[in-house]
């Protein structure tokens, strides 16, 4: 009976060892939670919990040539959505994420079911002293190889205004 107590504890101690060995790296599934929590907080119209995971210099970028935001635009964009109750609804259905050597920035690319069908997302988060924390998204629309020309026939008018504008700046 002493060796059984003997042989448990031995084993309780390596594997708390490990335990807090292990718990010092940051695994990619934190970083799963935070970015579904992130996107479900916009499904839900959780406007704080939102904003919050996006760090205070942060940047949106929109699947408008004409959205470029610091948080503090984006904000005032958002805001009508949040209100009515249900802002967006992205899911992830595909992620890679990727650490740096010192784990405390991350990017990563995601694919995501959305109302606008499917939508790539890409950023970068790092860790920082109130936790991880959004510094660039990027949303984008997906478009088949073979609509190209469709795509670029249906967004010509608007967006040769825009690029003339852009082209005299």
């Amino acid at each position: 009976m002493r060796s059984v107590v003997f042989l448990s504890s031995i084993l309780l101690l390596f594997g708390c060892k490990s335990k807090s060995i292990n718990s010092n790296f940051i695994g990619k599934d934190e970083l799963h939670v935070f970015l579904n929590n992130w996107h479900q907080s916009a499904e839900e119209a959780h406007f704080d919990d939102y904003f919050n995971a996006i760090a205070d210099d942060g940047i949106f970028i929109g699947t408008d040539a004409t959205e470029n935001w610091n948080k503090e635009q984006f904000k005032v964009f958002a805001k009508p959505y949040f209100d009515r109750g249900k802002a967006w609804n992205f899911k992830a259905i595909q992620r890679n994420i990727y650490f740096s050597k010192d784990q405390k920035t991350v990017w990563f690319d995601e694919l995501l079911t959305t109302q606008m069908k499917i939508c790539r997302g890409s950023g970068v988060i790092q860790k920082t002293k109130d936790g991880w924390k959004i510094k660039h998204y990027v949303l984008s629309m997906t478009v088949p190889n073979e609509n190209v020309d469709e795509v670029v026939k249906v967004k010509a008018k608007l967006e040769d205004i825009l690029l003339e504008k852009l082209v005299k700046n």
